[in-house]
């Protein structure tokens, strides 16, 4: 079995309206991607933790008219290190795993918590908490032929914390779900490892074998130490933060990654460069294939 079984890019969050979905699915087609993943936390296809018949059959639909495979990411706000809302999060990752399932998705997206730092106690008790919540949604997932793919995000705040992709892999080991993969996020590790000090290259390294799920853009590794920008282009400029550019327009190394690192197979590859760099989209996507045969190659002399 190949290791990494197909390329693409996620789609562009909307507004709710299912015509920009098509619209951005079509593209993806057009540029012959193998796969999409659904921003199903920007289609208004949930509210209150049910699914909305209605659009939930549009989605279907919608997604049928194309020669793709599916992955989804789920809300970008989810969140199995908060207790005051631990239940209304589950809730909407059980309805997301649905609708997985009504549209042949066959990966939902679940960010890594967010909590406060806070005192080593604290900390393995939200670590605890998170790994129960996995743990559950797991066997939800087993039952809709869905593997939940638990990234690593960077801290914006003073003072917060986030797994870093180290402790991402002890999660999912701990969590020992077939269901439950690791996703490497590297733009997200490059951020991290400089706001913490961290070889982010190691750290990507020790997440790796537990990884089923990759998410590319660039960026130049630099933390927000400004937030505020009249115009995107602007941090772009500066190269501040999470930029998600084209492959190659930052300073992420990634054909030496991709020669150091081992993951499991039947993993996709997610590029998750939006519309607006829709005229640097297929060189992107030429990298990208590129890099998944540097993995592939070695997988198979590997077997061989």
């Amino acid at each position: 079995m190949a290791v990494i079984t197909h390329v693409g890019f996620s789609v562009t969050a909307g507004d709710g309206d299912l015509t920009r979905l098509e619209n951005s699915l079509a593209q993806i087609a057009d540029l012959g991607a193998d796969v999409a993943e659904l921003s199903l936390f920007g289609h208004d296809l949930i509210a209150g933790g049910r699914v909305i018949e209605s659009r939930a059959k549009a989605l279907a639909e919608i997604c049928a008219k194309f020669p793709l495979r599916y992955t989804a990411h789920g809300q970008i706000v989810s969140n199995f290190m908060d207790p005051v809302n631990l239940d209304r999060q589950k809730a909407v990752v059980r309805a997301m795993l649905e609708l997985c399932e009504r549209v042949g998705a066959d990966v939902l997206v679940q960010h890594c918590g967010r909590s406060t730092i806070g005192t080593a106690p604290y900390r393995a008790a939200v670590d605890r908490m998170e790994r129960e919540a996995l743990a559950e949604m797991a066997e939800v997932a087993r039952g809709r032929g869905v593997r939940i793919a638990f990234e690593n995000i960077f801290g914006v705040e003073v003072g917060e914390y986030r797994q870093s992709p180290s402790e991402i892999a002890e999660t999912v080991r701990a969590v020992g779900h077939p269901n439950v993969v690791g996703l490497i996020d590297f733009g997200h590790a490059y951020i991290e490892g400089t706001r913490l000090g961290l070889d982010w290259r190691e750290e990507v390294r020790s997440m790796a074998p537990v990884t089923g799920h990759l998410h590319l853009h660039d960026n130049f590794g630099l933390p927000y130490t400004m937030t505020e920008f009249f115009h995107p282009s602007e941090s772009v400029a500066l190269g501040i933060g999470d930029l998600h550019l084209p492959l190659g327009w930052g300073a992420l190394p990634f054909e030496a990654i991709f020669a150091e690192i081992d993951i499991l197979p039947g993993t996709a590859m997610i590029m998750e460069i939006g519309e607006r760099f829709a005229t640097e989209r297929a060189e992107s996507l030429a990298v990208a294939r590129h890099l998944a045969g540097i993995i592939n190659d070695r997988g198979a002399r590997a077997a061989a």
